[in-house]
């Protein structure tokens, strides 16, 4: 007798209590439309800043729409959509709050990619997955504090990128899951939002860069002291000097280090790392990974593409009051309209099951309907590819022949049985 093989339905540990907290936002973080091998790269790279958050392995097809997306995001628990695309003047990105909007819509004046970043960089070091386990903290600056003269759309904007992260509670964070940063920055000079990724290391403080290698190296490994006639000679002389020159100082050894005494810290927990225990003195530092993005507010639209609202904010267009106006106008128009719509829908609906339940055909619905579908086939707005006629059957004679069109008036009698159905054949 085979065995039962059993199905786990149960969620364990740290993934049962993620999948209890409804707070934590989802993205997806897509591209649209022809776009080059760089700016697909720069959607995977903006995947692994949004992780674990974020469905980091989607695939996305030519056939795909943004309004497959934003059907399947709901059930998914997705709050935000990230789409990249390319346009005439410059790469785009569409930041929608989901299901409701608003939608932020940005021209990427710049971007980096992380292998540009880590090329650029001297000590570049590749990420492991454990990095990625936690979601990144988030950092905004330079964004001007809300008062009367500010613009109202910064204050959306900071909201808008603050609802991309989970909340930072400090009396509940564990200090070793906080391994990445995301800065957010404003460039009033520019009129740019700059979007940054770094590493946090915690690096020893008050001990020169030899010492340190000798703390942070791995298990085994040996120091040479060949050209060195005493072990003093390793530890404090300065990198490149000769014996003739003086050592290095305390204070140029903590420099090197940690630089002043406002970049250490004292430790509240346990961090990753060797000896970095609670309550040890580290220099904390911040090495930046990629990608690196400048990007310039263009539309601020309430509702989400394909059913946008009135325009909060453009950067190019200005409109008078009484142009916003008939805008805000037209806009209820169209909301009342599809209201109606929707309500005549419902009662067409509920006239048609009360119908069914007494075994009444309503003509005039069916009448309907068939105009709708007729409607629907020619303008083909569902997306649904109509079956058509199949070019390769062919129609029996029983159904259109001679004798038919002959006129035979013996059809009429009442003995004749009735006409067979038209039979259709096939191509094999």
């Amino acid at each position: 007798m085979a065995r039962k093989r059993k199905n786990r339905t149960h969620l364990k540990g740290e993934q049962k209590a993620a999948a209890a907290s409804s707070n934590v936002p989802k993205s997806f973080v897509i591209k649209h439309g022809q776009v080059g091998s760089s700016l697909t790269q720069l959607t995977r790279d903006v995947r692994k800043v949004m992780e674990p958050n974020t469905a980091s392995r989607l695939k996305e097809r030519a056939r795909n729409k943004l309004k497959d997306f934003l059907t399947m995001a709901p059930a998914l628990q997705v709050t935000h959509l990230l789409a990249f695309t390319l346009t005439d003047v410059a790469p785009s990105l569409r930041i929608v709050r989901l299901s409701n909007g608003p939608t932020l819509s940005f021209r990427i004046e710049r971007y980096s990619l992380v292998k540009d970043v880590m090329h650029a960089s001297r000590k570049a070091k590749s990420l492991g997955r454990v990095e990625y386990l936690s979601p990144p903290l988030l950092v905004l600056a330079s964004f001007p504090p809300p008062s009367p003269t500010t613009p109202p759309h910064l204050n959306l904007v900071m909201k808008a990128f603050q609802t991309l992260f989970p909340p930072l509670a400090p009396h509940s964070l564990s200090l070793s899951s906080a391994r990445r940063i995301v800065l957010v920055s404003y460039n009033a000079e520019r009129g740019t939002i700059d979007w940054r990724h770094f590493r946090i290391t915690v690096k020893p403080y008050g001990v020169s860069k030899r010492v340190r290698r000798v703390l942070d190296g791995a298990a085994g490994v040996v120091p040479d002291l060949s050209n060195e006639k005493d072990v003093a000679d390793f530890v404090l002389r300065r990198k490149g000097e000769g014996a003739s020159d003086g050592y290095e100082s305390a204070a140029s050894s903590a420099s090197s280090v940690g630089g002043d005494d406002g970049d250490a810290v004292s430790l509240a927990d346990d961090y990753v790392g060797r000896n970095n225990k609670k309550g040890q003195k580290r220099a904390v530092r911040l090495d930046e990974i990629g990608p690196r993005m400048e990007l310039r507010l263009v539309k601020i639209t309430e509702g989400v593409p394909g059913k946008e609202g009135a325009v909060i904010f453009h950067e190019f267009v200005k409109k008078s009051k009484t142009e916003l106006a008939a805008q805000k106008a037209d806009h209820a128009a169209k909301l009342k309209l599809r209201k109606e719509r929707r309500e005549e829908q419902e009662r067409n609906v509920q006239r048609k099951k009360a119908l069914a339940g007494k075994g009444i055909v309503d003509e005039e619905a069916e009448d309907e309907d068939e105009g709708e579908d007729e409607e629907e086939e020619e303008g083909g707005s569902d997306g649904y590819e109509d079956a058509g006629w199949d070019e390769d059957e062919e129609i029996s004679e029983g159904e259109v022949s001679e004798e038919g069109e002959s006129g035979d008036e013996s059809e009429t009698t009442e003995g004749r049985p009735p006409a067979k159905k038209a039979r259709y054949k096939g191509k094999r």
